[in-house]
């Protein structure tokens, strides 16, 4: 028998729309009808029927400037994800992102193996804040917190295709019990981070972000572990 042809097409739709909301959460600013087509590798018009579908259901907004943004009815579907962890983790990431005065966030681990950003805090009072959103996505193999996760990980679950000089930075990084990066996700951005175990859980991981770090990483890592241990308790672990 033939595929459903039509099955096949709202399947793509489906997944266009999604890959589209990805799109923007990973953004680091708002973007063109024209960046989100050539990011999907669409036409301009699909491009454009898809997000008009998506502004219906406030999933996406538009600035003055005609630049697309998540839109707040995301809020009402995330809220239920991971419930009982964000309500356990956000109390932790307020304390340590204003003791540090650097943006706190927790990450964990999809099945495709990237990293995404559950939730975040950011401090009350610092000379520059770093807004770090819910959503944000990025392969483990880069970045502090999806660096994090792999250091909770054996050696035989981390992505196959790692440099060896990776891997090296990775063995060095689980000795010390934390990891770090520089202008890997975002440019100017650095971060420390410490992997995070809870049963029921992704793998996960704890981290600060900020343009420049003004303590030793040492301390921030220590201060970061003190939480990770905190929210083990707190979730019951």
């Amino acid at each position: 028998m033939a595929p459903d042809a039509g099955t096949h097409a709202g399947s793509q739709t489906l997944s266009r729309g999604i890959r589209l909301l990805e799109i923007l959460a990973s953004a680091d600013r708002n973007l063109s009808i024209a960046e989100l087509a050539e990011a999907l590798d669409v036409h301009r018009s699909v491009a454009y029927r898809l997000l008009r579908t998506l502004e219906a259901h406030d999933l996406v907004t538009r600035d003055e400037a005609g630049l697309m943004a998540l839109g707040a009815g995301l809020a009402a579907l995330t809220s239920g994800v991971a419930r009982n962890l964000q309500q356990a983790a956000l109390p932790i990431l307020n304390e340590i992102a204003n003791e540090l005065a650097m943006t706190c966030l927790l990450a964990v681990r999809l099945d495709s193996g990237e990293a995404v950003t559950l939730v975040s805090a950011m401090p009350r009072q610092s000379v520059a804040v770093v807004s770090y959103r819910p959503g944000h996505r990025h392969p483990t193999s880069r970045g502090g917190p999806g660096k994090a996760i792999l250091l909770g990980l054996p050696e035989s679950a981390w992505p196959a295709d790692l440099s060896d000089e990776l891997r090296s930075e990775l063995v060095e990084s689980r000795a010390r019990g934390y990891a770090s990066s520089s202008d890997e996700v975002v440019p100017s951005l650095q971060s420390i981070a410490v992997p995070l175990t809870l049963p029921g859980q992704p793998p996960a991981s704890i981290a600060v972000i900020h343009v420049a770090l003004t303590r030793a990483e040492e301390e921030i890592a220590d201060r970061l572990k003190v939480g990770a241990e905190s929210l083990a308790r707190a979730y019951g672990s």
